[in-house]
């Protein structure tokens, strides 16, 4: 159950993180955006757990999450303005 917390709550954190974070590199797609958000609160909840804010079987918080995901879009629009400057 808690691999489907996470996944429904990167769902959400992936929305509010591109109303957060809006840009010209960003994802404009809904399913990208959506996969961002997951990747953005899977990665808050391992980061959590290593620092030991969650326990084992415990998924990252909703803040916790929307920060994720900010991380997430952040970093994949550098990656995503640099590819597009080479080119």
């Amino acid at each position: 159950m808690g691999i489907l917390w996470t996944i429904v709550i990167g769902f959400l954190a992936g929305i509010i993180a591109k109303f957060v974070m809006p840009g010209p590199n960003e994802p404009s797609g809904f399913i990208l955006t959506t996969i961002l958000g997951i990747v953005g609160a899977f990665v808050a909840t391992f980061i959590g757990q290593a620092v030991g804010w969650y326990g084992p079987n415990q998924g990252a918080g909703f803040i916790g999450a929307i920060v994720g995901a900010v991380v997430v879009l952040f970093i994949y629009g550098l990656i995503a303005s640099r590819r597009s400057t080479t080119i």
